[in-house]
């Protein structure tokens, strides 16, 4: 009985790792990290993407530190700044339209019946370690450093220097840029904005034109291939005639009868 008791405890254990371990090396494993990444418009949707993504992300969230941490980097300026200019960038609509992706709803539906996913969630949220820490959590340093901060001068005068900063003024810069709007323009018809299923559909290399029939009757037909719609020069092509055979008027397919010779003169 105790063995099995044993058996049982290291699996609940191992479940959580053995769910996120995948996607240990590809995601932020610290608060810190994952605050960066959460105010980064380009990226902040990675963690509802994908469940293993999303089991360190809650890891991370239910963390007092991730909370302390956000608070000092609020009174900064400069993360509010790149904060905003994140949301100008193309890669801000290709974090959104990759939810487009069936592949996203078909690894939730896998999670949803992968207890392995269950038991990684219940072991963050009933960890004692982060229990304990969120008893002694105002009595972290962190907790004092924000407090004082509130009457430090130097924050309030990097407020109000902060429309000289750079990035202010790559920020006011940018509704006159036309690289803002080209660049999500192409954001919107790239098709790896909208997932990996549908790289492949989209992508003008993926399809070709229809071929056309060979001129010689003893070569054998060959089946047109499927054209892309979204390919302007594919669907183009479809319209063009065969080469004129010699003698013929230039782009007119079919034979034209020779003129009868004129009658001899008597």
């Amino acid at each position: 009985m105790k063995m099995k008791s044993l058996v049982a405890a290291l699996l609940v254990c191992a479940a959580p790792v053995a769910f996120a371990q995948e996607a240990a090396k590809q995601v932020p494993q610290t608060p810190e990290d994952w605050l960066n990444r959460m105010t980064d418009m380009t990226q902040n949707m990675s963690a509802y993407k994908d469940p293993k993504v999303f089991v360190p992300w809650l890891n991370a969230v239910t963390e007092p530190s991730f909370y302390t941490t956000m608070g000092l980097n609020m009174m900064d300026p400069g993360n509010w700044l790149n904060m905003a200019n994140s949301m100008t960038q193309p890669g801000a609509y290709s974090n959104v339209a990759a939810f487009a992706d069936p592949n996203v709803y078909t690894k939730w539906l896998a999670a949803s019946l992968d207890p392995n996913f269950y038991t990684a969630l219940l072991t963050q949220l009933s960890d004692p370690g982060k229990l304990m820490r969120w008893a002694m959590s105002p009595l972290d340093p962190k907790v004092m450093a924000m407090l004082l901060k509130t009457i430090d001068p130097n924050m309030y005068v990097k407020w109000m220097m902060s429309p000289l900063d750079p990035r202010a003024l790559q920020l006011m810069m940018a509704p006159v840029n036309p690289n803002l709007y080209m660049g999500w323009l192409g954001a919107s018809m790239n098709p790896g904005s909208y997932g990996e299923t549908w790289k492949g559909f989209l992508s003008p290399t993926g399809y070709a034109a229809p071929a056309v029939a060979p001129a010689a009757a003893a070569t054998p037909w060959v089946a047109p291939t499927v054209a892309n719609p979204f390919d302007l020069n594919a669907l183009t092509q479809m319209f063009q005639f065969p080469a004129p055979a010699a003698g013929q008027p230039y782009g007119f397919p079919f034979p034209v009868p020779a003129a009868p010779a004129a009658p001899a003169a008597q």
